[in-house]
């Protein structure tokens, strides 16, 4: 965005990694998202670069970000909550080693030298480009720190907020989209993120509120950290629920039954698969035998199996998954339909057409809520939508009175 904005900037990416900076040179990029490719083809060669070499890229710059992950520790000390900062570290040495000159860098949580103020107005400049300088907010490190990881916290709150109601409209008779639409009046509310689904995924909110329930902890506020911590639980929950009832529905055995997967990015219009609810979901579903076919129209078949490997058994899922390139090969023969990613796309699909191709009877559990279930079961199919009444989703043998 900088190189985009700020032509007169020069912007250098820098990695180690030589494959991707090959990819992020060539005319097909290593990620996807929406207008990602028009930004970086008409910059790229002009203000924008990509290169190998570390300490040139860090002895010429002004300004350095430093992207490495900070992902949640899986040894030691705050292992399965606190951030693991190895990598901002390792990279933070590697400035020190080759920097001539003051410098400028910044990471989430902390911005560090040049001196306070110099460095804010630098990056104040910079934002100013395509941000309202009065959406600019400059505070002390405590605050910056903790605003970021409240935000996402909250974000991830109202989802396993709505999840949770939405596990109450099924075993009442409610329906959670009308409760939302309701709740989502009240001007106090509002209506963001009040989808219910299959859980939240992604590179932040899990991790971000992790970190906020380990920092919780290391101050001694226990009442604290297990409120938190039970945002995490319930999206865990939700998304082993949502599993168990496709289980239940299909008569308690999915063992050797194909169950075509529409989706396994972590939401539309990317190809991020971190923490994606379809890598649970498939995991639960691959512990009961189940022959997974799945479409996604981002994310690669390398990508897919790389994140099911690292919860069930490679020959697992070597012997069970399957990956398609079109949705209605993936749903021929199969038993349901399982919707996880809530892909413009699968609004649009002849679902008449599958519905003639599928085992019957058919099932549909959609977990993004994007289908009309009325429609479907007109063609004959079964449909289990979250936070809809078991009454209102029953459709045994089809309307076309199918029962093989």
């Amino acid at each position: 965005m900088i190189a985009h904005k700020c032509p007169e900037i020069q912007v250098t990416v820098v990695d180690m990694n030589l494959e991707k900076i090959e990819q992020w040179n060539s005319d097909k990029l290593p990620i996807f998202e929406p207008g990602l490719d028009e930004i970086v083809f008409a910059a790229r060669g002009r203000n924008l670069h990509f290169i190998t070499d570390i300490p040139k890229a860090i002895r010429e710059a002004d300004l350095i970000f430093i992207s490495v992950n900070t992902p949640t520790k899986t040894y030691g000390r705050g292992k399965g909550m606190a951030p693991d900062l190895k990598y901002v570290e390792s990279v933070s040495r590697t400035i020190a080693q080759h920097a001539v000159g003051p410098k400028l860098y910044t990471h989430w949580p902390k911005n560090s030298p040049v001196s306070g103020m110099d460095a804010v107005a630098q990056l104040v400049r910079v934002y100013e480009n395509w941000v309202p300088r009065d959406r600019i907010i400059t505070t002390n490190t405590w605050s910056s720190e903790l605003s970021k990881l409240a935000a996402n916290a909250f974000l991830a709150q109202r989802i396993s907020s709505i999840n949770a109601i939405s596990a109450i409209c099924e075993a009442t008779g409610a329906d959670v989209k009308e409760v939302a639409h309701a709740v989502g009046f009240d001007s106090r509310i509002g209506n963001k993120f009040l989808q219910a689904s299959v859980g939240f995924g992604g590179s932040c909110f899990q991790k971000d509120v992790l970190s906020l329930v380990y920092l919780c902890e290391s101050l001694n506020l226990r009442k604290v950290a297990d409120y938190w911590m039970g945002v995490i639980e319930i999206n865990t929950w939700q998304r082993r629920r949502f599993s168990d009832k496709i289980i239940a529905e299909l008569f308690n055995t999915v063992t050797d039954k194909k169950i075509a997967v529409f989706g396994f990015a972590f939401k539309k219009n990317t190809g991020d698969t971190r923490e994606s609810s379809a890598i649970h979901i498939v995991s639960h579903l691959l512990e009961e035998h189940a022959c997974i076919s799945i479409y996604d129209p981002k994310v690669t078949e390398t990508q897919m199996r790389w994140e099911l490997a690292q919860r069930s058994p490679e020959d697992i899922v070597s012997k069970l998954v399957t990956v398609h390139s079109d949705p209605y090969t993936a749903a021929d023969g199969a038993h349901a339909i399982v919707i996880l990613t809530e892909w413009d796309e699968f609004k649009t699909l002849d679902y008449e057409r599958i519905y003639k191709s599928m085992q019957h009877p058919a099932s549909i559990f959609d977990g993004r809520l994007i289908l009309d279930q009325r429609q479907l079961r007109s063609y004959g199919f079964r449909t289990f939508a979250i936070g809809s009444a078991p009454d209102q989703a029953y459709n045994l043998f089809g309307s076309s009175g199918y029962s093989t």
